[in-house]
């Protein structure tokens, strides 16, 4: 399953990074406490120091949101509206654990990570401009159809499966108990972009490998 940016993403954000990783034989159990707790640490302590608008990781989405002519206060990356429901309500709400890990390493290095269920991917998947025939499923089970021009992750069957690019993932590729293969995508464009995510994304493959053992993981081409 191809991974790739149009054109026009690379063009008007120059500064992206992305990389990914297929995850297969994903259990729906693993021991996270331990790891989870040690990010939302780190998490807490760079939101003590500064609030998440001002780390310069968030700062880089929201001009990117801006320049998608996107309110950055009405509309937040996911990491950014972790970190703000972290330093707001002190807590996060529990889901699948490969999502509670990722939603914690998020928070972590302030960087966006989607976590989705490849077997609801049909073919490949894009990130493009929307035409505004694509279809979008709310984790309520609604149907939506982005805009006109908004970014969004879509495969070949027209599906939507994330909108306003890092801001809303679908619920009708959400990893759920039932997920056995897993797609997580990585991407950031501050300045240090690229050395961060080499970063994360080593500490996700070794955390992912000790938690979920006979869980392979293999790290995609991006285009």
């Amino acid at each position: 399953m191809p991974l790739s940016y149009a054109p026009s993403i690379h063009r008007d954000f120059p500064n992206l990074a992305s990389r990914a990783l297929r995850l297969d034989e994903l259990g729906p159990v693993a021991p996270i406490a331990k790891p989870v707790t040690h990010l939302v640490a780190l998490a807490r302590e760079r939101i003590a120091l500064a609030t998440e608008s001002d780390l310069p990781e968030i700062q880089a989405w929201r001009r990117a949101f801006a320049k998608m002519g996107l309110k950055p206060t009405q509309y937040r990356c996911a990491s950014e509206a972790l970190l703000r429901r972290l330093r707001q309500r002190g807590d996060l709400p529990s889901f699948h654990p490969l999502i509670d890990l990722c939603n914690a390493m998020s928070m972590a290095f302030a960087i966006p990570i989607a976590a989705m269920d490849l077997d609801r991917i049909t073919g490949d998947l894009q990130v493009r401009a929307a035409s505004g025939t694509e279809t979008y499923e709310t984790f309520a089970g609604d149907i939506e159809h982005p805009e006109v021009g908004e970014i969004i992750f879509v495969d070949d069957s027209h599906r939507a499966h994330a909108r306003r690019w890092a801001n809303r993932q679908s619920g009708y590729s959400a990893v759920k108990e039932t997920t056995t293969t897993a797609l997580v995508i990585v991407e950031a464009m501050h300045e240090t972009a690229e050395a961060d995510i080499a970063r994360l994304i080593s500490m996700l493959r070794a955390t992912i490998s000790e938690l979920w053992p006979s869980t392979s993981v293999t790290e995609l081409q991006v285009r």
